[in-house]
């Protein structure tokens, strides 16, 4: 048995993607079960660690005490959830699941879920550890993202998320904590990103690890094409104008690079165009747009998504960070081609003036350029075909349920 450990459950991109690996794993025939801190619906094979009205408690105090120990260090608000102190967290070890287990299949565990001990916990039991990676934290000092700092390739310290940046900051002090975890440990380190991969490769707390990188996966059956006049009237949008969508968890995060959208949308050929928001914010966030905008808000119901995907001519994720984003392998297996910047695994996904259009990384008018080229080039919908298909080639479940198997059996019989 495999068992898969998350904080989220179809909450985030890293939830998301865990479950959906979940539950292909399932269908393949593979004996999976997800272990998350809470339940967000229920699902065969899934469990709460915080499956009692105490656990539940516990489950937020750990969360609380995981963030207010890094609150007399962080720099200011704007990087609170962008780094990880992992001092508070559940002792999972003695958990029925994970004595059943013969794999323990890591994915992205931060917020209160598992500290450092647990994990050091979790490792002394001698099992397989796989562990996807959803960002960077599994080998820095304790930053999800490092916003252009490189000291991880070597040691952490005088970290750029801190108010006081020293030699022996806690930067420095998780990153001793994490070499001495790592170094008997039989870690096998999966990114979904070549990029990521080839990070965990050059960092020093990683390298010499066994990596590979493995994509997230998508169903394909429940994320394809629609019926886009149908699609925009049950979401009250426009039935005659190009839309064009904007998709980020937290729009107003500067990693999402909402400026940049903005910014390219003042091009005179897209004064015509109108803008689909999806996320949180509000709608006065968004005034200051050159066009029409229409904001959605957060979408939790996945056929809505559907919809939204399907009701869209092209999405835009100008990230100036990002890995494997599932928001362009949503819009691109419903047919919905995506521009974005050429930052982290986003040029692996779209194929450029293939299925999207791939633009300089802080380019505004790269961008309304790659907009306007797909717009152009997709009216007899060939970039849409090439987008669905390169989903199905690289990104369904069966083909990552197939890879994430062979990887389980060579970890078990040493195939």
């Amino acid at each position: 048995m495999v068992l898969q450990l998350s904080t989220f459950h179809w909450e985030g991109g890293a939830g998301v993607a865990a479950a959906r690996l979940h539950q292909a794993l399932l269908h393949a025939g593979v004996d999976s079960h997800l272990m998350v801190s809470q339940i967000s619906r229920p699902g065969p094979q899934t469990t709460a660690w915080a499956d009692s009205p105490w656990k539940s408690k516990k489950a937020w105090g750990n969360f609380v005490l995981e963030r207010l120990s890094f609150l007399p260090y962080e720099k200011d608000k704007s990087v609170r959830f962008a780094f990880s102190p992992a001092t508070a967290g559940a002792d999972i070890t003695d958990h029925p699941l994970v004595k059943q287990a013969s794999i323990i299949h890591l994915h992205w565990i931060n917020f209160g879920f598992l500290s450092l001990k647990s994990l050091e916990k979790l490792f002394a039991l001698g099992k397989p550890i796989v562990w996807t990676l959803h960002d960077m934290w599994t080998f820095t000092g304790g930053c999800h993202y490092n916003r252009g700092c490189e000291r991880y390739l070597s040691h952490c310290c005088y970290c750029p998320y801190l108010k006081k940046p020293g030699e022996y900051d806690i930067a420095f002090a998780q990153f001793e904590k994490k070499l001495a975890l790592y170094q008997n440990t039989p870690l096998t380190l999966i990114s979904p990103s070549r990029w990521l991969d080839d990070l965990v490769q050059k960092a020093v707390l990683t390298s010499g690890k066994p990596s590979q990188a493995i994509p997230n996966c998508i169903d394909t059956d429940f994320f394809k094409p629609g019926n886009r006049a149908e699609a925009r009237k049950a979401l009250g949008l426009p039935a005659d104008k190009k839309l064009l969508l904007f998709a980020g968890a937290n729009t107003q995060d500067p990693r999402k690079g909402f400026t940049y959208f903005q910014e390219a949308m003042r091009a005179p050929g897209l004064a015509d165009a109108e803008v689909m928001i999806l996320g949180k914010g509000k709608a006065e966030n968004f005034a200051h747009l050159p066009v029409k905008a229409h904001f959605l808000g957060k979408i939790s119901d996945a056929n809505q998504m559907v919809q939204a995907y399907n009701a869209a001519d092209v999405l835009i994720v100008p990230s100036l960070e990002d890995n494997l984003p599932n928001t362009i392998m949503e819009a691109m297996a419903c047919g919905t081609p995506a521009v974005g910047f050429d930052t982290g695994g986003i040029p692996e996904m779209i194929g450029h003036l293939e299925s999207g259009f791939i633009a300089l990384s802080k380019s505004a008018s790269t961008l309304s350029e790659g907009i306007m080229w797909v717009l152009k080039h997709n009216a007899d919908g060939a970039v849409s075909e090439n987008a669905r298909n390169k989903v199905l080639q690289l990104y369904s479940e069966e083909v990552i349920a197939r890879q994430y198997s062979k990887l389980y059996d060579s970890l078990l019989h040493g195939q």
